[in-house]
């Protein structure tokens, strides 16, 4: 069975037998995990494991685990920073930085890979210009170079430790207030400023191999009557055809509010893979999920199905050796070190 263009969610620590069934459908190509679902790194472990055993190739299994306030997986797993610190560390000293950011995507990914979690919606290459509050810190720097230097560090962390990465929220979703969980936000700037500033970072760590990209719901009418993640002229003509991108391109969230502008939830998910998602995220809504297996019908993508089954982790691991691995020991320190300010003595 092949992996389908839907990524649905789970309600708790334990997998439901409606739940279950909707895994097998067809259309199910991956589910994504919040903190509802955690307990501990064993019962994560386990769960994760249950779902990759339902199919063959396995479901992909992701998390947002950026660190800082989007961290979902907490007791027993390292408290990362927001990557934002890394910025304020830059401006001191860049390499230095960079240093600490490779650590930091090195050890979010192998102790999510060690529970076999396959990857992680990381990272976010907006830019924090203090006006997107859901942004704020989430991003590394206000500045498109330091941002795309600190960024392409945090992803060969990942690489290392055997995950793909995901930049988001394309093409910038640092420029608008409303948070699009809740409102609908528009980015009236024209598509010569967005592409000197925001595209740089996404363009750069394209070149640099980036697995995937997560669209922002977000409406740049000077450019595009709609959101970025509905729209043919952002995913087909920018981002695959002028930056070259061969990877996935994931929706972000369909039940989020921003989202509403193309209609109901079935109606939601054809538009953003008619418009060039490869696969479409319905979270926090079983029933919605229900109705988009029930109402999407037929969908055949080969080349879709090419890029998708290489966002299956990498490496894997014990989570109990884990602990034992000098290089894991290291990171831990050196970021025990940064999170308490210690950046002149950083064991990296």
């Amino acid at each position: 069975m092949s992996l389908g263009p839907v990524m649905m969610d789970l309600r708790g620590t334990a997998i439901d037998a409606d739940e279950r069934e909707m895994m097998q459908h067809p259309l199910v190509g991956g589910v994504i995990l919040f903190t509802r679902n955690y307990e501990s790194p064993q019962q994560i472990a386990r769960l994760v494991t249950e779902i990759h055993n339902i199919r063959a190739p396995h479901l992909l299994v992701a998390v947002d685990h950026e660190g800082g306030r989007v961290q979902r997986f907490r007791d027993g797993f390292t408290r990362l920073p927001p990557v934002g610190e890394l910025g304020v560390l830059a401006e001191k000293d860049i390499k230095q930085a960079e240093s600490m950011a490779q650590t930091l995507g090195w050890l979010m990914a192998v102790e999510l890979r060690a529970v076999g979690v396959d990857f992680s919606f990381a990272p976010v290459l907006d830019m924090d210009r203090n006006i997107s509050d859901v942004i704020g810190d989430r991003a590394f720097h206000k500045e498109p170079d330091k941002i795309s230097r600190l960024a392409q560090a945090y992803h060969r962390g990942m690489h290392q430790a055997g995950m793909a990465s995901t930049g988001k929220h394309f093409p910038g979703h640092g420029s608008v207030k409303a948070d699009s969980h809740v409102a609908f936000p528009v980015d009236h700037r024209q598509f010569a400023d967005i592409e000197m500033e925001d595209m740089v970072p996404f363009e750069r760590l394209i070149q640099n191999g980036l697995a995937a990209i997560m669209p922002a719901h977000v409406i740049y009418p000077a450019v595009d009557a709609h959101p970025a993640g509905f729209s043919r002229f952002w995913l087909q003509d920018v981002l695959r055809r002028r930056l070259g991108f061969q990877g996935v391109i994931f929706s972000d969230d369909l039940s989020m509010e921003a989202a509403s502008v193309a209609g109901d939830v079935v109606a939601r998910t054809q538009a953003a893979l008619a418009a060039g998602c490869d696969m479409a995220l319905v979270c926090n809504d079983t029933e919605a999920a229900s109705k988009v297996l029930d109402g999407l019908g037929e969908y055949h993508e080969p080349v879709s199905q090419l890029r998708l089954i290489r966002m299956h982790g990498r490496l894997n691991r014990a989570w109990d050796s884990l602990r034992q691995d000098p290089q894991w020991q290291q990171a831990l320190r050196a970021v025990e070190q940064f999170s308490a300010g210690d950046t002149l003595e950083l064991d990296i």
